[in-house]
């Protein structure tokens, strides 16, 4: 990042702050994000939609705002790319295919409607990969172009990665936060299933579907979050209970040193490349009696074919429209995924949804022990392959459960890519593992030093 703008190298909470104070006016940082875009854009291509001067005018309403002592949002000119399946009102959302293409909402999801609400700048769309499946975008990883940048939020982790937005929002139904997160080195953070409404969102997977956030640090992604967090009376996957002080507790101190649980993922063995294998060998050395190792029961060995079987099934269902209307237009990757999922019985998918009980029984053992779970993001860098998203192994077992997870940006490989520790939570659980992730990255970070 030579020769970028200091504004954009701030942390977000930081940022936040100096611009609820007017130290920063808001169209003096958007104006510097999108000088970045030009610069970065034509590289990365992380935008699906952008308009400078649609962006520029919701800084400027702002910016009079607060000059006015009016009342501002805790997301104050702060600007958030959104991934393209969510809904907006009047802006293009295209679902990442050319069934969708020129489509328009007439409503903004719920969560755009509370990005508003808190003052946040919805800068553009970013690149989904079709229908937020694993056929490629035309994003490329921030790092090196020749690299894939993950799916199916590519644009979202490419965007902040490549300091054009501090904020992004994207979605998991199987591991389309924490990858992408973990590939573009910045922070990824996927809640608790259910914790932010996805109406208005592209519903690919109901049992699974999961809003998360991509932000420049641990702080940010806590703070964006938690403005996007509650019930929703048409997301019967939200629930009716307090707002959690996700940025409050992120930034404190534990009143005792976190415990954590090394936890070696399904087939673990077979796909973590080696440098994935030595980094977690010298972390939990470094931890030493704040970390154990605890192997999961044989029942998660199933954890993966029972998560696709319901996103499979599911998919056939909630896409049957696109297929009817295109089904020559729709990639491999999704047509695979409808044939699979029309060809599962109503005993076995039902049987699958079971199992989320099953396999959180057996967490609530680890859990008993442990503050937080550490485990890889992914199987190790991004590919040097720009016909994968690459594997996402190591996510869709926490998708399934509905655990909190997020990847912090702490590892690099040898060829100079970024690669994510995962941290996971205990269900509802978000606030400790946001303030656990800052102490494991503050206190590897401390030990990094030391070395």
């Amino acid at each position: 990042m030579s020769n970028i703008n200091p504004l954009l190298t701030l942390d977000v909470v930081e940022l936040r702050d100096r611009l609820a104070s007017g130290a920063v006016r808001a169209v003096e940082y958007v104006e510097a994000c999108l000088a970045r875009i030009a610069e970065v854009e034509p590289q990365v291509q992380a935008w699906a939609w952008l308009d400078s001067d649609h962006a520029i005018a919701q800084a400027r309403a702002l910016d009079a705002r607060r000059q006015s002592g009016a009342p501002i949002g805790p997301l104050h000119g702060l600007p958030v790319g959104l991934k393209d399946v969510i809904d907006t009102a009047r802006i293009p959302t295209a679902n990442g295919t050319v069934l969708d293409n020129g489509r328009v909402p007439e409503e903004d999801a719920v969560l755009v409607s509370r990005l508003k609400a808190a003052g946040a700048i919805i800068m553009g769309k970013t690149v989904s990969t079709e229908l937020a499946f694993m056929h490629p975008s035309k994003t490329r990883n921030p790092h090196n172009p020749d690299y894939t940048p993950g799916g199916s939020s590519a644009g979202s982790a490419a965007a902040v990665a490549a300091a054009m937005v501090p904020l992004a929002v994207g979605t998991q139904t199987g591991g389309s936060i924490i990858r992408p997160a973990s590939f573009c080195g910045v922070v990824g953070f996927k809640p608790t299933f259910g914790a932010i409404a996805r109406t208005g969102v592209l519903s690919q997977s109901p049992s699974l579907d999961t809003i998360g956030v991509f932000a420049n640090s641990i702080n940010g992604a806590a703070m964006v979050a938690e403005s996007l967090f509650g019930y929703d009376a048409h997301d019967l996957a939200t629930t009716l209970s307090p707002t959690p002080r996700l940025l409050d507790v992120a930034k404190s101190d534990p009143l005792v040193t976190p415990m954590f649980a090394f936890v070696r993922p399904p087939q673990f063995e077979e796909v973590a490349d080696e440098e994935t294998v030595m980094a977690f060998e010298e972390i939990t050395k470094m931890l030493g009696d704040q970390c154990f190792e605890a192997p999961l029961p044989k029942a998660f060995d199933d954890a993966s074919a029972l998560r696709a079987r319901i996103n499979f099934a599911e998919m056939a269902k909630d896409y049957y429209a696109y297929e009817k209307r295109g089904r020559d237009q729709l990639s491999p990757e999704i047509l695979a995924a409808i044939d699979k999922g029309n060809d599962v019985k109503a005993r076995d998918y039902l049987a699958a949804l079971d199992w989320r009980k099953v396999l959180n029984a057996g967490l609530a053992e680890v859990f008993n022990r442990c503050d937080v779970i550490i485990t890889p993001a992914a199987p190790g860098p991004a590919p040097a392959d720009l016909q994968t998203t690459g594997n996402p192994i190591f996510n869709g077992l926490w998708t399934f459960c509905g655990t909190p997870a997020v990847t912090i940006p702490l590892l690099w490989s040898q060829n100079g890519m970024p690669m994510g520790v995962q941290v996971v939570g205990r269900v509802g659980d978000d606030a400790r593992l946001l303030r656990s992730a800052n102490w494991l990255k503050s206190f590897l970070n401390t030990q990094g030093d030391d070395a």
